[in-house]
């Protein structure tokens, strides 16, 4: 992908930091699009092709190198041409957290890559796949997502504006469509089938920041 060129709206100030947070949530195949550089390479040229198959598609999907964004496009894509995945796969889990002067981010993929965004729109890009520790925090998250979003099921509307201050949204999203939960955050924290998934990506979310933070300090 190249630099982003498109502006767009959201909850921050920096509308490059708005392209990034919606990207977050692959249900634009467009925005993708747009700041993607021509020609098209594999697999953004089956992915943005009006001529792929359910097949093409799901050769992106099955290709271990594709990384997760990538194969909710795909995914996405072939549930737009009417073919419903069997497929139960999570690929990301994003937490957003409404706070007074903004709104906390953290999108973990199954990869082990995260993206974090503060309230103030400052943004910590985790592209590490080989970090033990990560790697183990994030396969808990996961497990403790798959859990509750089997508990769920899929949103068949648009996905909606970001949450208000002191709410908490839970998405994932799965092979088969976008999955959520909100509420506030005394009860999301509180209940018994949320916990164990704020947890793990509380865990996360302060062990990625403090090796970047250590990498920072290094150089």
């Amino acid at each position: 992908m190249q630099t982003v060129q498109q502006t767009a709206s959201g909850p921050y100030s920096e509308s490059s930091t708005n392209l990034i947070y919606n990207l977050l949530f692959c249900d634009d195949s467009e925005l993708y699009q747009i700041n993607a550089k021509k020609p098209y390479t594999y697999p953004f040229n089956i992915i943005f092709s009006d001529d792929s198959s359910i097949a093409d598609l799901q050769t992106v999907i099955d290709d271990i190198e594709s990384e997760p964004r990538v194969k909710i496009l795909a995914y996405n894509k072939q549930m737009a041409s009417g073919f419903l995945p069997s497929k139960f796969e999570l690929l990301a889990v994003i937490v957003e957290v409404g706070l007074e002067n903004g709104l906390d981010v953290l999108a973990s993929f199954n990869n082990g890559t995260a993206r974090y965004i503060t309230q103030t729109g400052k943004i910590l890009i985790w592209e590490t796949t080989t970090d033990e520790t990560a790697n183990k925090l994030t396969n808990a998250l996961f497990v403790n997502s798959e859990s509750l979003a089997s508990q769920i099921g899929p949103w068949d509307k648009p996905r909606l504006a970001h949450p208000r201050n002191g709410n908490v949204r839970l998405t994932f999203l799965v092979s088969d469509g976008l999955y959520f939960g909100e509420g506030s955050a005394g009860a999301l924290f509180n209940d018994p089938m949320a916990k164990p998934t704020l947890q793990s990506a509380t865990q996360l979310l302060q062990y990625i920041t403090e090796k970047s933070l250590e990498s920072e300090n290094a150089n």
